[in-house]
């Protein structure tokens, strides 16, 4: 959501009264080195050129989680296609730490794809596996292999084969703005449209079964929440009430829906049973309260409000009705995401004396803040299922981008999304089945 429309739909009041800082903020950029891996290109027996060069994409792939820097194809000495062709020498002149050959061979009218990963230093194999698809799944292919080879080298479930959802904006003239809602790999390649609309849409949202998606839309001239199947189209239409429908946001069993109405006249957090479409006001209090995320017990819901003056974030029990406060640090916390193992926060953040939003992360354990991105207005961060990459939307040279940021701080980089106008509002999957 621009930060215009966050503004004039939530009501968030950016005051700039000082805050009790309660832990020195932490800046970091990642300062260890990322570890050196060389992704050899895939030997390919086919004879025609491939659409896709599924090495360059594997390499990009661990390039993103900030963990590991591909060694350029132009610097590589030798290029194997198989184990018995790795000769360990050539990888240890170049400082690579691991290496990854492959071939793609064709197979009845498909791809057959293996490949294999060694450690250089002990010229032992890690890895090896095989993978099939047609032609228009290498890349599937590539981010299956990224996968395998992350979660082998890292102990972290790689999260490339997952989903990126996003909203453009190309503008025609001042009263004509085609609006659509988009999806594509986690990277911003192939990406489809799910609907289009002369209406903003805003703030979407995937379930965790991947299947259906949650947005809000303004089709009715006043904002309203839908749920869609991704695989059929189909929309149900789940608010209608007086004001403010905002800010949809899926239980972790995607069996409720949380959002915010201001129906009975401030915007209050509520939760529906998608079942019984019975409806629970779970937040009671003067101050503006919008934006939850779900923790993953199904309970526990992280949301922003102004109740203590300026916009930050809190949790509240919806059993019990306990709220606490969450974040200390900046005059501005907003939009709070979580890392899949819940010891992250992710968040839009302004420090004190500062005019700029960035996306930072919070330490829960330890209450340290580390900022994330460097641009002047940063917004919609979205945290990758496997907590090692956040996705944002900001501008660059005056237009509206998404970009993708390392947690650890290595990696910031603007997805090379083919399309037109503003790119906002980006929300990523979970993992997909």
């Amino acid at each position: 959501m621009t930060t215009l429309i966050r503004i004039a739909l939530l009501g968030l009041l950016l005051l700039a009264n000082a805050v009790h800082a309660a832990d020195p903020l932490v800046i970091s950029g990642g300062n260890d080195r990322a570890i050196p891996i060389a992704v050899v290109p895939f030997g390919w027996q086919g004879g025609t050129v491939l659409p896709e060069n599924m090495a360059e994409i594997i390499g990009n792939d661990l390039r993103n989680s900030g963990t590991f820097e591909p060694v350029p194809a132009q610097n590589m000495i030798s290029l194997p296609t198989q184990a018995s062709e790795v000769i360990f020498r050539d990888w240890k002149a170049l400082g690579a730490q691991f290496v990854m050959v492959g071939s793609i061979v064709p197979a009845g009218g498909r791809l057959q794809v293996q490949f294999a990963l060694f450690n250089v230093a002990t010229e032992q194999q890690v890895m090896a596996g095989n993978v099939s698809g047609g032609v228009e799944q290498l890349r599937d292919m590539a981010h299956f292999v990224s996968d395998q080879a992350f979660e082998k080298l890292t102990g972290i479930k790689g999260a490339f084969s997952t989903r990126l959802l996003f909203v453009t904006a190309e503008r025609f003239s001042v009263d004509n703005t085609r609006y659509s809602l988009q999806r594509a790999d986690y990277d911003g390649a192939r990406a489809v449209t799910l609907l289009q609309s002369r209406e903003p849409i805003l703030s979407p949202s995937f379930a965790a079964d991947g299947k259906r998606i949650a947005y809000v839309s303004f089709e009715q001239k006043r904002p309203r929440i839908f749920i869609q199947y991704i695989d059929t189209g189909r929309r149900e239409q789940i608010t209608n009430f007086e004001g403010l429908n905002g800010a949809p946001a899926w239980s972790p069993d995607g069996s409720r829906l949380a959002f915010v109405l201001s129906k009975d006249g401030n915007p209050e957090i509520y939760v529906m049973n998608l079942a019984s479409r019975q409806l629970q006001r779970v937040t009671n209090h003067f101050g503006i309260d919008t934006e939850p995320f779900w923790g993953k017990d199904g309970q526990t819901i992280y949301f922003t409000s102004d109740r203590a003056g300026k916009p930050q974030i809190y949790k509240m029990n919806i059993a019990s009705g306990a709220v606490e406060r969450v974040t200390f640090i900046g005059n501005y916390n907003a939009n709070p995401k979580l890392s899949a193992d819940e010891k992250t926060l992710v968040m839009v953040h302004r420090q004190e004396g500062y005019a700029v939003f960035r996306v930072a992360s919070q330490d829960l354990t330890r209450g340290t803040v580390k900022i994330l991105t460097q641009t002047s207005l940063d917004e919609s961060p979205t945290v990758a299922p496997n907590g090692t990459m956040v996705i944002y939307a900001t501008r660059q040279e005056g237009r509206g981008v998404v970009v993708l940021a390392s947690i650890n701080g290595r990696v910031k980089i603007p997805l090379p999304i083919a399309a037109q106008g503003e790119i906002r509002e980006p929300s990523w999957s979970p993992f997909l089945k």
